[in-house]
């Protein structure tokens, strides 16, 4: 497979995001996105154990038996993991304890273990490295954003700072778990309708897409005579 860095990076953040395009990991997208700080918690703690998960086991793909392959990811995995929880625990309790039990989750997360076995074990580390990189990414701006719009819809503000006016009456339910899925819904929906949006290409020489004036076929459609045969 040929690819680079680079290509991976804007592959995991635009093309193939994690929440937004491939649909994964929703659980700790759904359950801890009530606030935008919470968002770029896991999502940087995801980023993390992914990097460093791609490769390690990029580097160990010779070595790990293929039956035994997927508990092999699993230990380095949940190994990377309780390293990260510590460092929480340690330089970060407040967020530690508001992601609660998501971060030991992270261990089965099928976006690390999707990656795991579909990229890093058939590409070399350099390129599991930013592969991880771009998909942890991509998953940090779908929480940030998602949990963006709960905060301040629900709470009227944004990492905890107050942007809304003294007069604005918060819409609890987006703290709430529908909320989750009334704003990942319509992300999901915006961003559809963007790449949707393709431009029209036309042929020199084409009639405009007037086929019934079209007497040449320049455009490849069908000449439609609208006259009577009476014959």
């Amino acid at each position: 497979m040929k690819t680079n860095p680079v290509e991976r990076l804007v592959n995991g953040i635009i093309k193939e995001n994690p929440t937004f395009v491939l649909m994964l990991g929703m659980c700790p997208t759904l359950a801890v996105t009530t606030s935008a700080i919470n968002g770029a918690g896991m999502g940087l703690t995801t980023t993390a154990v992914l990097m460093f998960s791609n490769m390690i086991i990029s580097l160990l793909r010779n070595f790990i038996p293929d039956r035994v392959r997927i508990p092999g990811y699993i230990v380095v995995i949940a190994s990377l993991v309780t390293v990260v929880q510590f460092v929480l625990e340690a330089y970060l309790p407040a967020l530690n304890d508001s992601l609660g039990l998501y971060i030991p989750l992270i261990v089965v997360n099928c976006i690390i273990l999707g990656r795991a076995e579909s990229f890093a074990s058939k590409n070399g580390p350099v390129n599991s490295f930013f592969d991880g990189v771009g998909m942890g990414l991509g998953f940090t701006i779908a929480l940030t954003i998602l949990g963006g719009f709960r905060e301040l819809l629900g709470a009227g503000t944004i990492f905890g700072a107050t942007v809304m006016p003294s007069s604005y009456e918060p819409i609890t339910i987006f703290i709430l778990a529908p909320g989750a899925f009334f704003v990942l819904a319509c992300l999901v929906a915006i961003q559809n309708k963007v790449k949707s949006r393709k431009p029209e290409s036309k042929v020199a020489g084409s009639c405009e897409g007037d086929c019934a004036a079209c007497g040449n076929g320049a455009c490849g459609g069908k000449f439609f005579d609208t006259t009577v045969d009476d014959k």
